[in-house]
């Protein structure tokens, strides 16, 4: 069994049965191979965790975004529980280091896929409800998504500033905007891009995000906000 003290320490939870803390980082990969092992796969917890998951984004956005209809509201949960955002999380995590995976799945990379990554994480979401119940589960999802909220709903009001843009400059100028990325700098998980978008050879506006779609997106709401 390995040893998932330091996990417990970034997880900031002490577990009564540290047990189901080991079920939640076993793929089905490695009972395939190895069938005589002692615990189950992580599907039924991943079954769990996402219904936990789920309630409490959903809490969150009612709670905190009192104006947001619930079509927006639909929107923004899907946004924040999606393999993307899910297998992020997990990597910040390093729950890549605690995974059982069969030698296969291993050889071919599955540490660092993210269906494997946000399937364990909500697992291990799943494994905190059984173990210590839904108030410290909440409070475990609020703290994995700190920020993570907010900048859902900011990319939600920025989204069809691209649209808007293109609408000006086709109007204006008779052109598409075109988008450029400048810089892509930092690791895999935690990736910073800056892109500036160009209308007629002029740089009209630039932007940053943590994906080229949101630096797009905040290249063309600076591009508006200049006035362009």
């Amino acid at each position: 069994m390995k040893d998932i003290t330091k996990l417990e320490d970034t997880l900031r939870i002490s577990f009564r049965d540290s047990v189901l803390l080991q079920q939640a980082l076993v793929h089905r990969s490695y009972l395939n191979e190895n069938p005589d092992f002692e615990l189950q796969s992580n599907e039924r917890m991943e079954y769990l965790g996402d219904s936990m998951l789920s309630v409490v984004v959903a809490e969150k956005l009612y709670k905190d975004y009192p104006d947001l209809p619930e079509g927006d509201m639909t929107k923004l949960r899907s946004a924040l529980v999606r393999r993307e955002t899910l297998s992020r999380i997990a990597q910040h995590l390093n729950l890549d280091d605690y995974l059982y995976l069969g030698r296969g799945e291993e050889t071919s990379g599955g540490r660092a896929k993210q269906s494997i990554l946000a399937d364990t994480l909500e697992a291990v979401i799943g494994a905190v409800f059984l173990d210590q119940g839904f108030d410290t589960c909440r409070d475990l999802i609020l703290r994995l998504y700190e920020g993570e909220v907010e900048k859902a709903v900011l990319d939600s009001l920025t989204a069809d500033c691209k649209s808007q843009l293109q609408e000006v400059t086709q109007s204006r100028y008779h052109e598409i905007p075109e988008y450029h990325v400048i810089s892509a700098e930092g690791p895999d998980h935690a990736r910073e891009f800056i892109v500036e978008v160009v209308v007629g050879g002029r740089v009209i506006g630039k932007g940053r995000g943590s994906s080229k779609r949101e630096a797009e997106q905040k290249a063309a709401k600076a591009a508006l906000d200049a006035g362009t």
